[in-house]
């Protein structure tokens, strides 16, 4: 049973990364974007060609969310200048990004970072007790140092700017805030992290597998609505910080099935039911608040 909570500990870093990317997009601008399947195995793309080339990992690590900000820039641009919906925007930045994942791999759909004893991951370059313990510690210290800077970031005049467009469009352009640009920046940091998390996960799992971001997006909602059951009413940065709960809790869920023998082919469907389940929470909870505040009048006036 330990094994399984430090396992679904370690991955859960990782996956909580991806997931606050997606969280920039679906709570700042109230997107859904789909590029981040797309986007999730380019940065584990970009860094196993990086590493296997001869680059050292934080290099390879840094080259991988360089690249998914700039798939980000396109779907921002594709967006806010060409006019295209949100949802079309990420399905043609995702489509695309399925060659491109293969042509940086070399033409082949998984490329293996185990092959060569000498190349070194930034799991296996700083070492910290037995796989697993460095997993969760690297993870824990790049997801301290990711929260830390979006909460400087969106607390400067650009980042709160950028909440602000997503609060409210009209009374953002009514003050002077180019929605365009906002929307861009979003876009580009939040594929950015997307792309960081798929490049950690290569490097932890010793491949890069081109189909690795199928379903990513499912998972990383799955995440943020565990963590906003549970939690409410928190600053921006505690909300961040609730979400590598969401993520773990969630990597023990799937855990514990695979545990129980379910077949793993079934898991895309287990996901997809995970998350109508999540989204039917908050729904169901109200209702139920509403029949108590029913039951709760009826009985007033039965006593009046």
């Amino acid at each position: 049973m330990m094994s399984i909570i430090t396992s679904s500990v370690s991955q859960g870093f990782l996956w909580s990364i991806m997931a606050i990317g997606v969280y920039l997009t679906f709570r700042i601008l109230d997107i859904a974007d789909m590029t981040a399947e797309g986007s999730f195995p380019l940065g584990a793309a970009v860094t196993a060609r990086a590493l296997t080339t001869g680059h050292g990992p934080i290099a390879a690590t840094l080259y991988g969310f360089i690249a998914g900000a700039l798939a980000g820039l396109v779907s921002g641009l594709l967006h806010t200048k060409l006019k295209i919906p949100d949802l079309l925007t990420g399905i043609l930045t995702m489509t695309g990004l399925y060659s491109i994942n293969l042509w940086v791999m070399g033409l082949t759909s998984n490329l293996s970072l185990t092959t060569d004893p000498k190349l070194k991951t930034i799991f296996s370059r700083f070492p910290v007790g037995d796989d697993t313990t460095t997993v969760i510690v690297i993870g824990a210290i790049i997801v301290v140092i990711v929260i830390a800077l979006l909460v400087m970031f969106f607390n400067t005049e650009m980042g709160l700017a950028a909440r602000a467009v997503g609060n409210n469009q009209a009374m953002s352009a009514a003050n002077g805030i180019n929605n365009d640009n906002m929307k861009i920046i979003v876009y580009m940091v939040s594929n950015g992290l997307i792309a960081l998390a798929g490049s950690l996960m290569a490097q932890s799992n010793g491949y890069a597998d081109v189909s690795m971001g199928i379903g990513t997006l499912v998972i990383a909602l799955s995440a943020i609505i565990i963590a906003e059951i549970f939690l409410h009413n928190l600053s921006f940065g505690m909300r961040l910080v609730t979400i590598i709960g969401g993520a773990i809790i969630y990597r023990l869920i799937i855990a514990l099935v695979l545990e129980l023998g379910v077949d793993p082919n079934y898991l895309r469907l287990f996901y997809a039911l995970m998350l109508v389940l999540f989204l039917a929470i908050p729904t169901v909870q109200n209702r139920f608040r509403q029949w108590e505040q029913r039951q709760a009048n009826r009985k007033r006036m039965s006593e009046d």
